[in-house]
């Protein structure tokens, strides 16, 4: 047998071994993650692996099972490979920020969906965490301009990154503190637009998650209260103040949260508008207007 035939046997025997420590340590889809950590070792596109022509060195192997290790000790792959895909695009993540999620996705495309009609739109995108909601709005809306808050300096620095890296820092002012405040020194004019995706976990039910979420995200950017629901009224209760006439608000929320989520809004004196679901059907999102 030929060294390359040998070392294509050996990556398949790799993906093998991998797939079953993987479902052993409870990790769903456990031959794509194979899949995804050779490539991530060898440093080459996850189809080169699927095509059986990779050949792993010693170097790339000893990447693979360091990665592997980290992995079925449920650590998330996206914190150890560093990055994660979103909107088509590749967000920088550290254990400081959220990773990014599919579910997210629905509230870019309803937000660019509104920024439509609107040749020139002011953003205020609330939590931004990895920056992943604004990076990928002004990706796509090159006529907006967006303001992001977040209360953790770290976090703003990978959303910096972010966008500086994705080619959009000039269009994306920073803010640190919590949700609205950090407007208040020096308040810019109405935005058209707010969004967020707060945390919206009930504290007592942080612990049942899974263990990627529960040991390795950060508490700050999940944790929603006794009830889920406390970013939700935190927003609700500056929202008017700080939305244009006809101005549109969006919000993501928890499976099962749009009825109290509407309530809150209708008590703030927002108008609730819709309610959108994701690709799995769950409503995922409120919109409302000031």
């Amino acid at each position: 047998m030929s060294s390359a035939a040998t070392a294509r046997v050996f990556a398949a025997d790799l993906l093998v071994d991998a797939a079953a420590v993987l479902a052993r340590a409870g990790i769903d889809e456990p031959q794509f993650e194979a899949s995804l950590i050779l490539a991530q070792a060898a440093g080459v596109p996850r189809a080169h692996v699927l095509s059986g022509s990779l050949e792993p060195d010693d170097g790339s192997t000893a990447r693979f099972y360091a990665i592997l290790k980290r992995r079925a000790a449920r650590e998330p792959l996206a914190y150890i490979v560093g990055h994660k895909e979103f909107f088509s695009l590749e967000i920088d993540v550290t254990p400081a920020v959220l990773i990014p999620r599919p579910e997210t996705e629905t509230l870019v495309e309803t937000a660019l969906r509104l920024l439509q009609a609107r040749e020139r739109a002011r953003v205020l995108d609330l939590g931004t965490g990895s920056g992943a909601i604004a990076v990928a709005l002004a990706c796509n809306a090159p006529g907006v301009s967006i303001i992001a808050t977040d209360i953790l300096a770290d976090a703003l620095a990978i959303a910096r990154h972010n966008a500086r890296k994705l080619g959009v820092v000039a269009r994306i002012e920073f803010r640190r503190g919590s949700w609205f405040e950090p407007l208040r020194e020096s308040p810019p004019p109405p935005f058209d637009l707010i969004v967020s995706n707060p945390p919206y976990v009930e504290d007592a039910a942080l612990a049942s998650l899974a263990p990627e979420i529960a040991r390795f995200e950060p508490r700050i950017a999940l944790a929603g209260g006794s009830d889920g629901l406390e970013s939700y009224r935190a927003i609700a209760a500056s929202a008017r103040d700080w939305l244009a006439p006809g101005g549109d608000l969006l919000l993501e929320i928890g499976a099962g949260q749009h009825l109290e989520v509407t309530g809150i809004l209708v008590r703030a004196n927002l108008t609730p508008v819709d309610v959108i679901n994701d690709l799995s059907d769950i409503p995922r999102l409120v919109h409302a207007r000031g």
